[in-house]
């Protein structure tokens, strides 16, 4: 109780904190590989 309780982290920083700035990219994206994959399988098993 005696020592001040430090949680500073300078140099790390959080794995999501790191990917939040790509998400305008990679949703458009993912959901477009999504889409014609749900594309393909209907036509394929049609």
């Amino acid at each position: 109780m005696s020592q001040a309780n430090d949680h500073s982290h300078d140099g790390e920083q959080d794995v999501v904190e790191s990917i939040v700035p790509l998400m305008p990219i990679v949703l458009p994206v993912a959901g477009g590989i999504l889409i014609f994959l749900l594309a393909f399988i209907a036509v394929f098993m049609a």
